[in-house]
């Protein structure tokens, strides 16, 4: 019988540790399970506070953006909201609008203005806020011309905006099924029956409706798809609230500009840390559903 060969294989030593096999690409247990992505909505996964960045590229560059959704935000049938999510922002907006909670008034009583400011994510919050400011006050002052001199133009121009922004959080929808189109019909039937409403002819003039136009039209603002400007529209403060921001940049503000001007913005204040919350609960339990409703908007 034939002898067998002598093999040169060495018996493995359990004491030595060798190195773990190099894999190509996430293993399906990394896919989808804390894996960094691109998108608008990563801001609001996680709760901490945030650096402060005070490097001026950065600051200008949230001011900048600021700038884009404050235009929006003035145009009837456009959404501020939308503009953050299209530029990446969004989801670090409204976690930084839901942190005003005990935890921040616990810091405040202890004055812990770095604490404070971290937050509240104020090297981001600040300048996005004066860069909205400005780009309300600047378009502010075109809308009134164009709406009457171009009319049919600047309606056109709204119509190709909303239908791009529709489009783009479509594709923000993670899988289209039965109950997301049914939310995205729901919602575009509800908005239908809404932008068939006649705008209020003869608003009241009292400064408590100044106070629910503005936390009205501030949840709208911050809502993908829904334009605050057209619900003020439809609430008839519009060209009241424009000709104020006008008579503002002349430095002819009157007393009762002033005081309807303030019941507006401490409207906009209240609706905007209310609806913060829910829109944050939404979009991280119901993502998919909010989703597609705010397609269907």
């Amino acid at each position: 019988m034939a002898e067998s060969a002598p093999s040169d294989a060495v018996p493995a030593d359990p004491s030595i540790q060798r190195p773990p096999t190099a894999t190509v690409g996430p293993s399906a247990d990394d896919v989808g399970a804390g894996s960094p992505s691109n998108s608008p909505l990563d801001g609001l996964a996680g709760d901490g506070d945030r650096p402060l960045d005070l490097r001026p590229a950065s600051l200008g560059a949230h001011a900048g953006r600021g700038l884009l959704m404050g235009g929006a935000d003035i145009i009837p049938g456009v959404s501020g909201g939308t503009v953050a999510l299209i530029l990446g922002i969004y989801g670090r907006l409204v976690s930084a609008i839901g942190r005003v909670d005990t935890t921040l008034l616990d810091q405040a009583r202890r004055r812990d203005a770095r604490g404070l400011a971290r937050r509240l994510d104020l090297s981001f919050t600040v300048p996005l806020g004066l860069g909205i400011l400005a780009g309300v006050a600047t378009l502010g002052t075109a809308m009134d011309t164009l709406l009457r001199d171009y009319h049919q133009y600047t309606l056109a121009a709204f119509f190709g905006l909303i239908a791009a922004s529709a489009a783009f959080v479509g594709k923000m929808v993670p899988q289209w099924d039965a109950k997301t189109i049914a939310a995205a019909v729901v919602a575009a039937v509800a908005t239908f029956q809404l932008v068939a409403l006649h705008g209020l002819s003869n608003p009241p003039e009292a400064v408590w409706y100044f106070f629910v136009c503005g936390a009205i039209g501030i949840c709208a603002m911050i809502l993908p798809g829904i334009s605050g400007a057209f619900l003020l529209l439809l609430l008839g403060q519009y060209a009241t609230i424009t000709g104020i921001i006008k008579r503002a940049l002349k430095f002819d503000l009157t007393g009762q500009d002033v005081l309807r001007l303030a019941f507006f913005a401490g409207g906009c204040l209240v609706g905007l840390l209310g609806f913060a919350r829910v829109l944050t609960w939404l979009l991280k339990n119901r993502p998919a559903l909010t989703l597609a409703a705010l397609t269907g908007l």
